[in-house]
């Protein structure tokens, strides 16, 4: 599937990237992420179902390793990774949208999921922003790791967060698992930023690849006019704290599925574009992007002039 991130196709009918302390911009274009599903960890697949993927253009056929390799993990544990890698796509997202717009942030230690049912479940929330832990303030995820692992055992780990803005302390009794305190939480680089910004999306996808198309809508949505010059636009990338924009994978199934919804330009990652140039892209254009710089410009190129000399992959027109 694909999703316009400038559309109102949330799951509670408001537009999907929302903002709130700053002027927005809303205009006709589309930004579309895509996606690409995959079967459940559970499932055993037959061979016709086998050779039929291997045949069909738009599907692939991967070792489950390659895709869970965490053989010991459940549905659960695939949930709350996926979340973890959304929750901290998003943030990366707005923070580099907002570097882009020359606007500063302030980097900080974020919890990226909470585990339900979990010691840390009821306390603590995702996306609040780690300041102190057991007193101490702490600065980056290891540091934050650290802190939580030198909580005595039978003794309460206080942390204080900032959510939505506000300092708030909390305080409980970390389980242990394979010796060490268990809060049942992930946790990653955040940021406070100067104003709200949110991506409302279905919690079921998850992942960090849609981090580039993220950071482009709500660049234009904090921007006045059409960045896509009202036109339809598709990409895929993770979206790296620099700005580099990093390679995923299932790029040869998102190709034809932007296609189908009338993409004329399509954003690969640079590392990509070996793999995005054997995919059915038709007439569509195939832009290797490499920073969310050059995205945008090459964005802002094409929307003037579709036929204009852009970065492509391969032979790609």
């Amino acid at each position: 599937m694909t999703l316009n991130v400038l559309s109102d196709q949330s799951p509670d009918g408001k537009p999907i990237i929302q903002v709130a302390g700053h002027p927005v911009y809303r205009d006709s274009g589309q930004l579309r992420m895509t996606t690409v599903s995959v079967t459940r960890r559970d499932t055993r697949l037959g061979l016709w179902d086998l050779l039929g993927a291997w045949f069909d253009r738009d599907a692939a056929v991967y070792p489950r390793s390659a895709v869970y390799p965490d053989t010991s993990g459940n549905e659960q544990t695939d949930a709350t990774e996926g979340a973890a890698e959304m929750t901290g796509s998003q943030d990366v997202a707005t923070a580099v949208a907002l570097k882009q717009l020359g606007t500063p942030v302030v980097q900080m230690v974020e919890i990226a999921a909470v585990v339900p049912n979990s010691p840390a479940d009821g306390h603590l929330e995702p996306r609040d922003l780690v300041q102190k832990i057991n007193g101490a303030a702490v600065s980056s995820p290891n540091a934050a790791v650290k802190a939580i692992q030198q909580t005595a055992a039978g003794k309460q780990v206080k942390m204080t967060v900032l959510r939505d803005g506000k300092a708030t302390t909390v305080a409980f009794t970390p389980g242990t698992k394979d010796g060490k305190p268990y809060l049942g939480i992930s946790v990653g680089v955040g940021y406070k930023f100067p104003f709200d910004v949110s991506v409302d999306i279905d919690p079921e996808i998850g992942g960090p690849s849609a981090g580039l198309m993220f950071s482009l809508g709500i660049y234009d949505t904090l921007t006045p006019g059409s960045l896509t010059g009202g036109k339809p636009i598709a990409g895929t990338g993770e979206i790296n704290p620099d700005g580099s924009v990093a390679p995923i994978g299932g790029i040869q199934q998102k190709i034809p599925a932007a296609k189908a919804a009338g993409a004329k330009l399509f954003l690969v990652p640079a590392d990509n574009c070996a793999d995005a140039v054997g995919a059915d892209h038709g007439s569509m254009r195939l832009v290797k992007v490499s920073t969310m710089a050059s995205a945008v410009q090459s964005i802002e190129t094409w929307a003037k002039n579709p036929d204009a000399k852009l970065p492509t992959c391969g032979s790609a027109s």
